[in-house]
């Protein structure tokens, strides 16, 4: 799923293309990708966009009029920028949005069609959008800390949580986890204030990091290779190689659809943690160090 510093870059291409031309029309590919009914969709045609931002995970469309269209790209969701007229990209394709100057393609390479659009009017209606998550670059440590110890979970859990903070995923929270040297199974409320500083200053870093590596990487041009897996990225997605960091071999913990990667010397202490499946399976064979690994 695009998470904070990839919905940032295509706000920023967005809002160099759209803002100031106006909707001509949007061509639905698939009729589930709108949510909404009222006010209705042809309300929002011929109307200029006056601004593109980000809400969460969500890119937010303003147009003429209060009126705010919500896209959510889901796991899969992506936006290609093509000449005016574009066909749409085959079977994944959802919808294609028209402007005078180019059209915006919208995609999603899965079976499960989870992208979502929606039309509103008004700052009301928009705000029923906002999951209440921290915006971790205007947050000070302590509206940090008092969100982080809010709630009793796992630190992956917390910063993953839409409610808690704005933006992260399962990519960007198993980088910031290693950055600050904390498992991910560490739970939220048992830091000390040291652990929790370096949390906060991990948070900030990657996330910021991120953002400048890829306004780098895409310049003027629109986000082409928007993805969770990134060859530079510390452990997410590098099981079995090793930690850029101490060479250990990344491990992993699999659990429903995700898995969750980190490196038992920098995070864990030595320590490897139980997997759901296959430490059940082995049972007493399962290594529980990185010495018995």
């Amino acid at each position: 799923m695009p998470e904070l510093p990839d919905i940032s870059v295509y706000v920023d291409a967005l809002t160099a293309r759209l803002v100031g031309q106006a909707l001509r029309s949007i061509r639905f590919i698939s009729p589930f990708l709108l949510r909404s009914v009222d006010p209705p969709i042809e309300s929002a045609f011929d109307r200029p966009f006056t601004r593109v931002h980000r809400l969460g995970k969500q890119i937010i469309f303003d147009l003429d009029g209060e009126l705010h269209l919500v896209l959510h790209l889901m796991i899969a969701g992506r936006l290609q920028w093509a000449p005016p007229g574009a066909k749409p990209r085959g079977k994944i394709g959802l919808a294609t949005f028209d402007v005078d100057t180019g059209s915006l393609l919208l995609t999603e390479a899965s079976g499960q069609k989870r992208a979502s659009l929606h039309l509103v009017r008004g700052m009301d209606a928009l705000r029923a959008f906002d999951r209440g998550g921290l915006e971790l670059d205007r947050a000070t440590f302590e509206q940090f800390l008092e969100r982080l110890q809010s709630e009793q979970h796992t630190l992956k859990r917390s910063l993953t949580d839409p409610r808690l903070f704005s933006g992260i995923g399962n990519a960007y929270s198993g980088e910031i986890l290693h950055r600050a040297r904390l498992s991910p199974m560490d739970r939220s409320q048992n830091l000390d204030e040291t652990e929790a500083r370096r949390l906060f200053n991990a948070c900030r870093t990657v996330l910021r990091e991120w953002t400048e590596r890829l306004r780098e990487e895409t310049g003027d041009g629109f986000p082409a290779k928007v993805t969770a897996f990134r060859p530079d990225m510390a452990v997410h997605g590098k099981f079995g190689k090793p930690c850029p960091s101490c060479g250990t071999t990344v491990q992993r913990i699999v659990y429903a659809a995700n898995e969750c990667n980190y490196c038992p010397r920098c995070q864990t202490k030595g320590r490897i943690l139980a997997d759901r499946s296959l430490s059940r399976l082995l049972k007493e064979d399962w290594p529980r160090t990185v010495e018995d690994l």
